[in-house]
This record gives structure tokens, sequence and C-alpha cells, in this order.
């Protein structure tokens, strides 16, 4: 699954993140660039190996575009915590944002 996000933390920032997040969810940094990193390992049951590809560059100047690609069908446990990496990066230039329910 291809998911994206825009924000105006710097890629530099967005890449420290991902190196502390990913880890705690039971991936392993295998691959790293200047601009984007590969992680490998199983997230949740049943155990199945994942794969994240997660990209960042800028755009228009102002904005870093962070695209994360998973190895996985649908909505996965790896997909969800790709999100909740995306809310982080949101709360950090807005520390009230809160994800909402639509219901």
């Amino acid at each position: 699954m291809k998911l994206f996000h825009r924000t105006s933390v710097a890629p530099d920032t967005v890449l420290a993140e991902a190196d502390a997040f990913f880890p705690t969810i039971g991936l392993k940094l295998t691959h790293t660039t200047a601009r984007s990193r590969t992680y490998q390992g199983v997230v949740g049951t049943p155990e199945v190996p994942a794969t994240l590809s997660l990209s960042v560059k800028m755009e228009g100047g102002h904005y870093t575009f962070v695209e994360a690609n998973t190895d996985q069908i649908g909505e996965s446990r790896l997909d969800r915590n790709v999100k909740k990496f995306f809310v982080q990066l949101h709360r950090q230039t807005d520390a009230r944002y809160e994800l909402i329910s639509s219901f």
C-alpha cells in the first residue's frame, strides 16, 4: 500500500523520527540513504514478514513530501502504524492536533 503525508517538518527530522518510531513496532532498519529508509520485520499477528520503504523529498520549497510503501495488502497493522507515524509528525507542527473518528 502506498501512503503519503505533507509536512513542514524538515526531511532530516522526519527520517530521525522514523528511525526512532519504527523499531518500536518490530521493524529493523535494513537500508539507508540520504533521503530514504527501508525497514523489515514482523508486525502484529499472524507473524507475516513486512517491508516498509520510506522516502522524503522537498516539495514546493516549504513542505516535505513523505512517501511510505508497504508490501502489505489492504489496511494492515503496518499501514495503521505508518498513519500513526504521520500523526506524530503532524503533532510536531501543531501540538493540539488530535486524531478524531468520523463517527
